[in-house]
């Protein structure tokens, strides 16, 4: 019975009664918002303190990221265990991810690697990034052949962020597992019931075996030793997972783990998810190009999908606008800004402005177009110079001499 408790507790279910949220579906009760509050007592991670954004600040002699002090990144699990670590003089090791299921990224899949390119930088730590084109391939029915040329163009927009390569390694998962990183594998494997694994995930008999079984290939780059040309005989190294928060199951099963196989609980911190254009209440889609804004688009297409999709807060007509001021808790484009627009003093006085009737829908929406058209051009530049021998030197099995420089 003791150990039956003991799985219940870890198993806890991703499906609430009128929210689901796990790695493969995100949605609310009669398309309503997320209610992350709920999110975070159900998960059991922790809200993001402002004593701990303060804190980075203080350590790592930097601003804090735009997508710290908005609240962007909202949670986690161990960050201040990590912060502890670094102030001792413990270094630790970054690990975040892609699942390559489209040629083109939105804006949504790159806030990620945005942060953890400020975390690299800030704290002067290596990173590994998985690219799991094996899930892919049996998620979203994929031949093998499509998957791994998607995790390449990918691999392309990742590099874009300008992360460092003498202290980066991207690898795809067909290419790279095996040797020490299987091992790990099956070490998880065997520590997780088949009951726990649906309990986490809520995979039903109909999911095919591939699913059931690919948990652990996410769960195991947060161990050093899976990386031994990078970390090895450094297996008492910490790992931190900064991902949105739907990723959480894959770690909840990683951290119960850990213990058991002699390693560092990963630390994770993570974030919200970003809105489609039609409002919080609906879903970004491959198959729906009009419900977000691609680093693929021109200008011409992002202003078009704002000034004709972007879901509006504002009254509909002046007169009631200027009278009531627009409702900030549905409108799109002040969202957008808060990821987005860096200069605080500017979002709060947009804000303010809009907030009151005295700022129109229209004129927040073309200081949106503005700040992304710019991003997305900058996005486009950066991309169009990466190489294929750009992607193979990320990609190289190699030590990464510097790493901690």
């Amino acid at each position: 019975m003791e150990k039956a408790e003991a799985e219940r507790k870890v198993e806890e279910s991703v499906v609430e009664d009128d929210q689901v949220v796990n790695p493969w579906q995100v949605s609310a009760k009669d398309g309503g918002k997320i209610d992350y509050d709920k999110l975070i007592d159900k998960f059991g991670c922790q809200r993001l303190q402002p004593s701990l954004v303060d804190r980075v600040q203080r350590l790592t002699s930097r601003p804090p990221h735009v997508f710290l002090r908005r609240g962007v990144f909202f949670a986690h699990r161990d960050f201040e265990e990590i912060l502890n670590a670094y102030e001792r003089g413990e270094k630790f090791y970054l690990y975040t991810g892609r699942g390559p299921s489209s040629e083109a990224l939105h804006l949504g899949h790159l806030v990620p690697f945005m942060f953890t390119k400020y975390l690299q930088d800030a704290f002067k730590v290596p990173l590994v990034i998985q690219l799991t084109d094996d899930e892919k391939c049996m998620w979203k029915n994929l031949s093998v052949e499509e998957s791994q040329r998607l995790a390449r163009e990918n691999a392309k927009d990742i590099i874009a962020c300008g992360f460092d390569v003498s202290k980066t390694f991207i690898f795809s998962d067909f290419d790279y597992i095996g040797g020490a990183f299987y091992k790990n594998m099956v070490k998880v494997a065997k520590c997780v019931t088949y009951n726990k694994v649906v309990g986490i995930f809520g995979f039903t008999g109909e999911d095919h075996i591939g699913k059931v079984s690919f948990p652990p290939v996410q769960a195991v780059p947060s161990f050093p030793s899976s990386f031994p040309h990078l970390f090895s005989g450094k297996d008492d190294l910490r790992c931190l997972i900064p991902c949105a928060i739907d990723q959480d199951p894959y770690f909840r099963m990683t951290r119960d783990v850990a213990p058991r196989l002699g390693y560092h609980k990963p630390a994770l911190i993570e974030s919200s998810f970003f809105p489609a254009l039609q409002g919080e209440t609906g879903k970004m889609s491959a198959s729906d190009p009009n419900s977000a804004i691609y680093v693929t688009d021109s200008a011409k297409d992002i202003k078009n999908k704002i000034n004709k999709y972007a879901f509006s807060g504002g009254q509909d007509s002046i007169e009631k606008h200027r009278l009531y001021g627009a409702n900030l808790e549905v409108d799109i484009p002040t969202k957008y800004l808060n990821f987005f627009l860096d200069d605080d003093a500017e979002l709060e006085h947009i804000t303010k402005e809009y907030g009151a009737g005295r700022m129109l829908t229209g004129e927040v929406k073309q200081r949106l177009i503005q700040v992304l058209t710019e991003m997305v051009e900058r996005h486009r530049r950066a991309r169009a110079a990466v190489t294929d021998e750009m992607v193979d030197a990320f990609m190289a099995v190699r030590p990464l001499p510097n790493m901690f420089d």
